[in-house]
């Protein structure tokens, strides 16, 4: 069980760099800033700032989460099956506690690109988490 676990987690490591790569690749296209309504001030609209804890707070969940899916699938699993777990904790996490803590809006009522680019970026954690605990699953 601790290997399985291992496993999983360092799919989520992986995986977790994989989605931050998709978030800053849609940050520098401009589609991750923030677009409060009723916005007069002329220009592009800030920028919001990470915090480091909440950059290594996210790696951390990204990397429990990892592990968990390798437990509950026991270690092989499809990509429909990562890509489902994906997308099923993005839409918790965005219309559960994201938004009762203030980090974003919930999906439903956020800046419709931001909102692409995060779940682009789930589907994309589902399937490096998948090769991965695959690859290393291997006999």
């Amino acid at each position: 069980m601790l290997r399985m676990l291992m496993r999983g987690a360092a799919g989520g490591a992986l995986a977790t760099v994989a989605l931050t790569a998709v978030s800053l690749a849609g940050d520098q296209a401009g589609l991750m800033r923030d677009r409060p309504s009723g916005r007069v001030a002329p220009g592009p609209p800030p920028r919001r700032r990470t915090r480091p804890t909440e950059s290594l707070t996210h790696f951390g969940f990204g990397v429990a989460s990892g592990a968990a899916f390798c437990a509950l699938s026991r270690g092989r699993a499809g990509l429909p099956l990562g890509i489902g777990y994906a997308l099923a904790a993005w839409v918790a996490s965005q219309r559960g506690w994201v938004p009762r803590i203030g980090i974003l809006p919930p999906d439903t009522r956020d800046d419709s690109s931001r909102t692409a680019v995060l779940a682009t970026g789930h589907v994309v954690y589902g399937m490096v988490l998948v090769a991965t605990v695959n690859h290393l699953t291997r006999p």
